[in-house]
């Protein structure tokens, strides 16, 4: 098995920590290792030989500096910003040429919190197992915990295979990507529906196959780096997985502790321990404070009194305040400071 971590997204609802020129997976949110060396420490199971980086060149360089035991041919650079379709295509492609066509490929984001490692282990090993024998294409999922909009959900069929360690493989019934509400709440009702983490497996060969078939315009840009930029921005999502037949797809749902942290309130959720329901790092005296995310550094003293259910979030370079609740508009703000043209703060 090879695994490519995906380590090239910008996590701009995670400012002002994660910015353009250093995003979230670059940062260290749960103790003092980043998210992108807690990623690659998870796939200790595998050889060394066996780990792949995907990310742009933008983003290189921070790759070397973090994860120095990484050989200099296991960094692939993406020419440029495609969404996850062209990054995942160029990165199979680059695995072929080496030789490792029939090999199973395993997508990993570098941005995903994982909090059970020893599952996270097994549903790979075993979603690899049952990919070399039946050559299908799999996901590993999640059980749904909340009617979560922001996420897609995948509805699964009948059961296809289970393992000595209660893992079990399911049938493809369809994918729905993010929907509203009130359809996340019926969503998690039913049962049938899981979270789409969006950890694929697949053969290496294999997916570059359906890249032929069902998105050729970008398996040919992906060919040479010079014609990459040419490619459809588009995610593995809508451009392979949504019209693949749902035969060709198997599910493993694994409980992993997973969240793929895509705003504060996500983070808060995931974290949250104690009577008083806070997450903080840094140097934070919490006064009749509750249920809020407060980060800083060492050096500032910052100090909550009365606060309830709010955000803090303070770097050298900007300070961010706000409910909570409000946690998703995030990206609104960011916007909005690029609508100002304060580009140095982003």
């Amino acid at each position: 098995m090879k695994a490519v971590i995906l380590a090239g997204g910008s996590g701009t609802r995670l400012w002002p920590l994660s910015r353009d020129l250093k995003p979230k997976q670059f940062h260290a949110f749960v103790g003092d290792k980043t998210m992108l060396q807690q990623t690659y420490e998870r796939l200790s199971f595998l050889s060394p030989k066996d780990i792949f980086v995907a990310t742009s060149s933008a983003y290189g360089k921070l790759v070397k500096d973090q994860l120095p035991q990484l050989p200099a041919n296991h960094l692939i650079i993406e020419p440029s910003l495609r969404d996850t379709a062209p990054c995942i295509c160029f990165a199979a492609h680059q695995l072929a040429k080496l030789g490792y066509g029939e090999e199973v490929m395993a997508i990993i984001y570098a941005d995903h919190l994982i909090q059970k490692p020893e599952a996270f282990k097994q549903a790979l090993q075993f979603a690899a197992h049952h990919i070399q024998k039946n050559d299908v294409l799999s996901v590993i999922a999640v059980r749904a915990k909340w009617a979560n909009p922001s996420l897609g959900y995948i509805r699964i069929g009948k059961t296809v295979e289970t393992s000595l360690k209660g893992l079990e493989i399911y049938e493809l019934d369809c994918f729905t990507e993010k929907p509203n509400e009130a359809k996340a709440r019926t969503f998690l009702a039913s049962f049938k529906y899981l979270w789409n983490t969006g950890l694929y497996m697949w053969k290496v060969n294999t997916i570059l196959r359906q890249f032929e078939r069902f998105a050729p315009k970008i398996l040919a840009a992906c060919m040479k780096r010079e014609t990459y930029a040419k490619a459809p921005k588009i995610s593995i999502d809508y451009a392979i997985m949504e019209k693949i037949n749902p035969k060709m797809v198997h599910v493993i749902p694994a409980d992993l502790g997973w969240n793929d942290i895509g705003n504060w309130g996500a983070l808060h959720e995931e974290l949250v321990k104690g009577e008083h329901g806070n997450v903080s790092s840094g140097n934070h005296l919490a006064i009749q404070t509750q249920g809020s995310v407060v980060l800083g550094n060492q050096e500032k003293l910052i100090v909550t009194y009365g606060v309830k259910n709010m955000v803090i979030i303070d770097t050298d370079q900007a300070l961010l305040v706000l409910p909570k609740e409000k946690a998703g508009d995030v990206k609104k703000v960011v916007e909005e400071i690029r609508k100002k043209k304060r580009l140095k703060f982003l």
